[in-house]
């Protein structure tokens, strides 16, 4: 991942085609957040955002999902409370060993 800024007015990134550009008085937009001004540090962290979500879009296609829903299914699946390897079991009681 590699942000890059051209010039001091534009922001790009290797891993995305979202950008960031100057709009004057250390002010950025971003192509992704319409209508809102950002500082530099808050731009960066948006492409840096971006980045991300070009990379679980990689793994979800590898799990035939979509990024939306291997994120919705990471972020509301609870973890598992035991490792199911190497344990004398599954928490509810489907594997006791």
């Amino acid at each position: 991942m590699a942000v890059q800024v051209i010039g001091r007015s534009l922001m790009t990134s290797d891993q995305t085609e979202h950008q960031a550009k100057c709009v004057g008085t250390g002010g950025w937009v971003v192509s992704f957040l319409p209508g809102r001004t950002l500082t530099i540090e808050q731009a960066t962290a948006a492409i840096q955002a971006a980045e991300a979500v070009a990379a679980v879009g990689v793994l979800a296609d590898l799990l035939a999902l979509t990024t939306l829903e291997t994120v919705g299914l990471a972020i509301r699946e609870s973890p598992w409370a035991e490792a199911a390897c190497g344990t004398r079991g599954w928490r509810r009681g489907w594997l006791q060993r």
